[in-house]
């Protein structure tokens, strides 16, 4: 490896990051330590990889370089390139965190005395994957990237599928598996294009590649379906609630807040590429966020298995990033760096923000399951009681994720809001016209969150125990509360002091187009980062003065005990209790249209009713009713086709030899 940089620089410091992790599975998968002891080796393995690489990443972040390495390959697809610079790191920073908050999480969550038959496997596929994720981020090269991203999709899909012998694990994996196929043919299509029209594999310089018209537009598109299906925009979502919800709970925390990140580091690298933005780029991606965040919300809202509602949220999130791409890419196109800086910074702060409060919700989620063995919100209750630590460390994510301040939801999305008000109130025509629908679009996403996260609290952690298991439930123990506890202070530091983030941030956006770096580096003067950092302070001390103020005057006094308040009742029930579907009825109601909610109400008639039993459930309505209709359309279509498939090898070479001879006559004509 020719190497540009010392020895502890930035990129052999994530080079060496991402061998370690590769590497972190392999002692326990060959069986060459006992199951617990090789459980730890991979676990303070990749907590070295973390540290080292976040260590590299740092450097390159704080000083602004970057360093570039070639690998040794006989490809004849050019030098095989890898690159960290401040935007790579950027992204390498949660990739490296989370992976060691999971880590960790899984040593209780999911122990090798506990899983004998999948630790093996899921340990050493988490390892490769988040090497393949690094890999992704570093590669330079359109093939490079390519083969570290199959990779990434196959290593995410054995760690998915951990629990195989479960019907619903693997019909998620395939959902995934073949998704994840029709994304990585979009990106085929993206680096030919861009190697037809570049002269080359390697990634062009940002704002180097000067292409209009059509050619342009199909490098744009390609991109954002390809990227797009990884990052989960609607409707390009499909694959991620059934596989969120169906792999182990550390495994969903880092595919929702960092694989989802990587499809999102895919467009916002190639945005970097063209000298030249037309404007409905920009709209296209801000009324693409606009769909994804309040139909990702709407759903969400629906929902009664607990890491499904948590699934939609992430897509909920994405259309937010994707708002602020959108609102930064308008920026670009109508010669507007402050609004550029604004938009780009919201987006990439809620990257990580996204990534922080997500892993944290999963990892809560994971440990309500731990103790419970159940999913379905509808059969928790009462669990503050029994979980206090678990919960609240859940509601910490909870505020954080609805854009709560002193959180660090808040300072992303208030980013997003002034680059959109920034643009309507000194923009004009399409651009303005466009983005003034993204600021009541973001907040009814926020409102509609805030509704959500009010309803699983609730249901989940007050109230009664629902069943026999959730009146059982005990606390986790600290491998599982300390990543949460380290996930929930990052999301209060960033929300508390997002002044010290600006300096940081201001370097990455440089380096990902140079004509806002010069605005980049007034982040502090565009947004009053300075002024949020002292009421946050402000609200953390008042809060503080009055839970003293509370803890001295019950001082001494015994608390009286009582079941919940049950309206009169003389007998209260768990089941009086508000159930996800009763809480969430109006607002699912409100969006039928779009949820198209199926439900199956009881008819209840004379003095002495018969027992009665509502239902109700949200289907996952774009590929239930558009995609598989669609596809089982197209085989019925295409059903002659197969007969061209007998089986014979001596006609598949012919096959063979009639494509190489038409397409030699092509390149003839």
């Amino acid at each position: 490896m020719n190497g540009a940089g010392e020895l502890l620089g930035p990129g052999p410091l994530l080079v060496s990051a991402s061998l370690l992790a590769a590497v972190s599975g392999l002692p326990l998968f060959l069986g060459l330590a006992p199951p617990r002891a090789g459980q730890r080796l991979a676990t303070l393995m990749m907590l070295l990889a973390a540290l080292t690489g976040i260590g590299g990443a740092a450097q390159a972040i704080g000083t602004g370089r970057s360093a570039a390495f070639t690998l040794s390959w006989g490809l004849p697809f050019g030098a095989a390139e890898f690159a960290v610079d401040p935007l790579t790191a950027f992204f390498a920073l949660p990739v490296l965190f989370i992976a060691a908050c999971c880590s960790l999480y899984a040593l209780d969550y999911w122990s090798a005395a506990d899983h004998p038959r999948t630790v093996r496997r899921l340990t050493l596929f988490f390892g490769l994957a988040v090497a393949a994720m690094l890999w992704v981020v570093m590669a330079r090269n359109g093939v490079l990237f390519l083969i570290a991203w199959e990779i990434m999709a196959l290593t995410i899909y054995f760690a998915l599928t951990a629990e195989d012998a479960k019907p619903a694990v693997r019909e998620a994996g395939t959902l995934y598996l073949i998704t994840t196929h029709i994304g990585t043919l979009a990106l085929f299509a993206l680096f030919a294009l861009l190697a037809g029209t570049h002269g080359s594999f390697l990634f062009p310089a940002p704002a180097s590649l000067r292409l209009a018209g059509a050619p342009a537009a199909a490098l744009f598109l390609a991109a954002l379906v390809g990227f797009g299906i990884k990052s989960g925009l609607m409707p390009l979502h499909v694959w991620l609630p059934s596989a969120h919800a169906n792999a182990p709970s550390h495994v969903s925390a880092i595919m929702s807040g960092v694989l989802l990140k990587i499809g999102i580091y895919g467009i916002v690298r190639v945005l970097s590429f063209f000298a030249v933005i037309p404007l409905w780029w920009g709209i296209l991606l801000l009324v693409t966020g606009m769909i994804s965040g309040v139909a990702g919300v709407a759903f969400a809202i629906g929902q009664h298995d607990l890491k499904r509602l948590l699934a939609y949220h992430s897509i909920e999130n994405i259309g937010i990033i994707a708002i602020g791409l959108g609102v930064a890419t308008i920026g670009l196109a109508a010669g507007s760096p402050t609004v550029a800086v604004l938009g780009i910074a919201g987006a990439l702060l809620h990257v990580l923000n996204h990534a922080t409060f997500k892993s944290l919700l999963f990892l809560g989620a994971g440990s309500v399951i731990h103790a419970t063995g159940s999913r379905e919100i509808d059969l928790l209750g009462g669990l503050l009681k029994r979980m206090p630590a678990t919960a609240g460390l859940f509601f910490v994510g909870a505020v954080a994720i609805c854009g709560l301040p002193p959180l660090n939801g808040f300072i992303s999305e208030l980013l997003i809001y002034l680059g959109i008000f920034r643009e309507v109130s000194g923009g004009s025509g399409a651009a303005a016209a466009f983005t003034a629908l993204a600021a009541p679009a973001l907040a009814l996403v926020g409102g509609l969150a805030v509704a959500c996260f009010v309803k699983v609290c609730g249901v989940v952690f007050l109230g009664v125990a629902r069943s026999p298991r959730a009146e059982q439930a005990h606390e986790a123990g600290w491998p599982m509360l300390a990543p949460m506890g380290l996930l929930a202070l990052v999301c209060a530091v960033i929300g508390v002091a997002p002044v010290v983030v600006a300096p940081l941030l201001a370097n990455v956006l440089g380096s990902w187009r140079p004509e806002v770096a010069g605005p980049a580096a007034e982040l502090g003067g565009h947004a009053p980062l300075m002024a949020l950092t002292v009421a946050a302070l402000a609200l953390l001390i008042l809060v503080a003065l009055l839970l003293l103020f509370f803890a001295r005057k019950t001082r001494g006094s015994r608390p009286a005990t009582s079941v919940t308040w049950g309206c009169g009742y003389l007998r209260p029930t768990p089941r009086m209790q508000y159930s996800a579907s009763s809480f969430a009825e109006m607002l699912v109601g409100l969006f039928s249209g779009l949820l198209r909610p199926h439900g199956k109400t009881p008819v209840i008639n004379g003095l002495a009713p018969a027992p009665a039993r509502f239902a109700s459930h949200v289907p996952e309505t774009v590929l239930e009713l558009l995609y598989l209709p669609l596809f089982a359309k197209a085989n019925e279509k295409l059903a002659p086709i197969r007969k061209l498939q007998h089986g014979q090898l001596h006609l598949y070479i012919l096959y063979t030899f009639i494509t190489l001879v038409t397409l030699l006559i092509i390149g003839m004509l």
